[in-house]
């Protein structure tokens, strides 16, 4: 471990959390090299206990202790530790920071999808979800009450965005995920169906069960189906479900956006029944 003072927002050591971009992190030529910026000492100590690689972490000067008492591995590893005014930090993130701890680890590898359904019993399956902030409160309802796995659709947030990881605590670190692969829909109705996963959509339908239906949380595997905020669920999606859901609703209000929707229909399908943890 290497400590070094930054005193300048400039300094290109910390390029990695001022100035390089969400594609630049990811460094499509050369996976392996590819960079995530975590946020906050528990989520820095969550991507510790989860076994990530750590290339660098920058502190708040007069955190740093606290940080190393908190996330000791970090004693032992062979990174570069920053340190710098509560000044340069808020220069950094262009807002007041009010903690100042941050890290950069390896990203870690993309899982496939098979790996990810193997074994999993409730699974949320997103569709085109391009906010980065529902990307990450979908993943920390997950985490609380019992999905499984996630599964996404190419046009998806990258759940690894810096924001994402933030807004989700960093349990995008903690609940296995996949990008689908081949053709979408079709590819992931196709092995969800194989492993014998019933389908739901959570879409405005006439047609649809509320989500307290007793038939629903029967059963033994779920994939649950949730859409954009603008357009919802694609057509495609909707003529492959085995079922729609709603949420019943009060004051004429018809729908809740999908960091809720989804929070809510988690409890009912997923953490009902469970044992705390």
């Amino acid at each position: 471990m290497t400590t070094t003072r930054i005193f300048d927002f400039s300094d290109r050591r910390i390029d990695a959390y001022a100035r390089l971009t969400e594609r630049q992190l990811r460094n499509a030529l050369h996976p392996e090299e590819a960079l995530v910026v975590c946020e906050s000492l528990y989520v820095i100590r969550l991507a510790a206990l989860v076994g990530l690689e750590f290339v660098s972490v920058l502190v708040d000067e007069r955190h740093l202790e606290n940080l190393l008492d908190t996330v000791p591995e970090l004693r032992e590893k062979e990174i570069e530790v920053y340190v710098a005014s509560r000044e340069v930090l808020c220069d950094i993130t262009g807002f007041q920071v009010t903690r100042g701890y941050f890290a950069c680890v390896r990203r870690p590898p993309a899982r496939r999808l098979s790996d990810v359904l193997s074994g999993a019993r409730r699974v949320a399956v997103i569709e085109g979800l391009t906010n980065v902030t529902n990307v990450g409160a979908v993943f920390r309802s997950a985490a609380a009450l019992g999905v499984d796995a996630i599964v996404l659709s190419p046009e998806c947030a990258d759940p690894l965005s810096r924001r994402s990881i933030r807004v989700s605590m960093g349990t995008v670190f903690q609940v296995p995920w996949a990008v689908a692969e081949g053709s979408w829909p079709e590819s992931v109705f196709g092995q969800l169906e194989r492993l014998g996963f019933g389908t739901v959509a959570l879409a405005l339908d006439d047609r649809a069960l509320r989500l307290d239906d007793p038939s629903l949380a029967g059963r033994d595997r779920l994939a649950l189906f949730f859409g954009t905020e603008g357009t919802g669920l694609t057509q495609g999606v909707l003529e492959r479900v085995d079922e729609t859901v709603i949420i019943p609703m009060s004051h004429g209000v018809d729908s809740l956006n999908v960091a809720a929707s989804s929070a809510v229909a988690f409890w009912e399908l997923c953490a009902k029944g469970r044992p705390s943890i």
